[in-house]
């Protein structure tokens, strides 16, 4: 097999799919190509997408490799494939993942000192989109969870890891609970993240 015919196969395979796609399972399906050989024409893919100009583009996200459309084409795309397609998040559950995100792993309760209301139900939805995980519990009295991220919260918001997050401002400890909840906020949504919190800004590739 040569690189050219690889690079082909790697093509198809994370057009086929719906999911990022690691170089682990790209070596296995071709079998007889290096990993290292593999990762340079997944990048040569994505080099020959950009200087094409392409509506879509191979990203990194959650370990994987992904084809997404360009962020522009967005509203056509949510025309076509319909608003019931897309999964955006309210306000209430933005600030509750946002404190999970930048203070993980952390309980319930801790959380509630933070957004200073109940968010049981709020966590309950997040749990279903599988945005946040239980992640064993808290050496405290009646040993609550705690919560933490997913790898399905770094697809949702294109992300390669979470060091790919904006890095949290510093604040005074004396504004812990009057600001930090803000503070952590602003930085999930800014940039281009707050446009994904509505799964329409980076969108995969669909059959």
């Amino acid at each position: 097999m040569t690189n050219e015919e690889a690079k082909r196969i790697i093509e198809a395979l994370l057009f086929a799919t719906h999911s990022p796609v690691s170089i682990n399972e790209l070596t296995s399906t071709l079998e007889d190509v290096d990993s290292r050989v593999v990762r340079d024409l997944v990048y040569e893919l994505k080099t020959e997408y950009e200087n094409q100009n392409r509506s879509f583009s191979i990203t990194e996200i959650a370990g994987g490799f992904q084809i997404i459309t360009d962020s522009c084409y967005a509203s056509w795309i949510r025309k076509l494939i319909g608003k019931e397609k897309t999964q955006r998040l309210s306000m209430p559950s933005l600030e509750t993942l946002a404190i999970v995100v930048y203070k993980q792993p952390l309980t319930r309760s801790e959380i509630e000192t933070i957004r200073g209301v109940n968010i049981e139900g709020i966590l309950e939805g997040l749990l279903e989109k599988k945005l946040i995980k239980t992640s064993g519990r808290k050496e405290a009295p009646g040993r609550p969870f705690v919560y933490t991220t997913t790898e399905q919260f770094l697809i949702h918001f294109g992300l390669k890891s979470l060091e790919d997050l904006p890095k949290l401002k510093e604040f005074a400890e004396k504004d812990v609970q009057a600001g930090e909840k803000d503070l952590i906020v602003e930085n999930l949504t800014s940039e281009k993240k707050e446009e994904a919190s509505d799964g329409t800004s980076a969108v995969a590739k669909t059959n």
